[in-house]
């Protein structure tokens, strides 16, 4: 928050940074500049989305699973799509904002992957498409200025280690961003 990101993330699902809706609800509560809280969810029910929703007053649910079109969060849902070298998924019936990511077969997010970022451009056009996948400070801002994405994501490229954000980079990240959007 301190670094200036516009939306922060928790996850409440099997993951190795995986948090508890009290961790995350105590974070939330401490927060004096609060931006977007953002839940991330794997294959979730409904009800329990909801209810960690409710609980933690998020303001969007992020889907990594298999979940359908119309999943009912009772908040905005942004979908995850996973690109593979075949290309990208539809994300005809899904609303904006929709997130692009690298596809992996053990992991789900958080990977440090890259992938042809360039796929992206007809579908920017057109949508409000978040970036995601093997993005850290010294990349973000290329991603940002070429393809003018509705925004970016980061977990791995901004980390000590697993569960543990580097200040350093993390405000080196959002700073390459800024800088980015300002000569795009």
């Amino acid at each position: 928050v301190e670094a200036g990101a516009d939306l922060i993330g928790f996850h409440f699902c099997d993951s190795d940074r995986r948090v508890s809706p009290e961790e995350a609800k105590a974070i939330v509560d401490e927060l004096f500049v609060r931006p977007k809280i953002v839940g991330v969810f794997i294959d979730e029910s409904p009800e329990e989305v909801r209810r960690i929703a409710e609980y933690v007053d998020l303001d969007l649910v992020q889907l990594h699973g298999s979940e359908q079109p119309g999943f009912d969060a009772a908040r905005p849902v942004m979908k995850v799509l996973k690109v593979t070298e075949a290309g990208i998924p539809s994300a005809n019936d899904w609303p904006d904002p929709i997130m692009l990511d690298s596809w992996s077969a053990d992991q789900r997010g958080g990977t440090g992957r890259t992938w042809d970022w360039d796929l992206a451009r007809a579908l920017i056009a057109d949508r409000q498409v978040f970036i995601a996948g093997g993005l850290q400070p010294g990349n973000v801002g290329k991603v940002v200025r070429e393809l003018k994405p509705y925004g970016v994501d980061v977990s791995s490229g901004v980390e000590a280690r697993v569960r543990v954000k580097d200040p350093d980079k993390m405000r080196a990240f959002v700073r390459a961003v800024r800088l980015a959007e300002a000569l795009a």
